[in-house]
């Protein structure tokens, strides 16, 4: 892949001001890929080379890492910290939570704090 290529799919994650954890959804990458002046599928392709990992694996990744960073940091009910990272089931974050980190929520929250 050209260098062109590369800069303009890091130029369109760090401008598009959609791309938030809490609006990091298939859509966006949609939007990426069009200001990246690619198809989605060829921005998967190209995202995947870069990153290492498809574009919804890294946004789901990126959304679980601020949620960890919300509860390590802030007081916010575990319910609000996945409703500010875009998960409207607080089951659906406690799982894919415990996915990435191996423990719950609250676990992690308490966890750290000792």
């Amino acid at each position: 892949m050209d260098g062109y290529r590369v800069r303009s799919i890091h130029v369109s994650i760090k401008l598009y001001p959609q791309c938030t954890p809490s609006r990091a959804t298939p859509g966006n990458v949609i939007e990426l890929a069009k200001l990246s002046n690619l198809s989605r599928s060829a921005f998967a392709d190209h995202f995947h080379r870069i990153v290492g990992q498809a574009p919804m694996a890294y946004l789901t990744a990126w959304r679980l890492d601020r949620a960890a960073e919300l509860l390590r940091y802030g007081r916010a009910q575990v319910s609000e910290v996945a409703g500010r990272v875009g998960y409207t089931s607080e089951a659906a974050f406690s799982r894919a939570f415990k996915a990435r980190f191996a423990m719950s929520p609250l676990h992690w929250r308490r966890t750290d704090r000792l």
